[in-house]
């Protein structure tokens, strides 16, 4: 009997913002550009890393746009 298990997991970092002109759609509040990167690990190691630009309300934190 063979058992496969995978401890697989992403999370996404902001490593920098700044404030930008405009508000979001959601909730009315102020948005920020924000550079975020993506790291993907298998079993605590990290084995891909993606980064890419956001435009993020500075409130509720949903990603309005995103740029690669």
């Amino acid at each position: 009997m063979v058992c496969f298990c995978f401890l697989v997991d992403q999370k996404r970092m902001v490593r920098r913002s700044k404030p930008v002109a405009g508000s979001c759609s959601r909730c009315g509040h102020g948005a920020k550009v924000a550079e975020m990167y993506t790291s993907t690990r298998f079993c605590y190691i990290p084995f891909y890393t993606k980064s890419w630009k956001a435009i993020v309300c500075s409130f509720c934190g949903v990603i309005l746009k995103y740029y690669t």
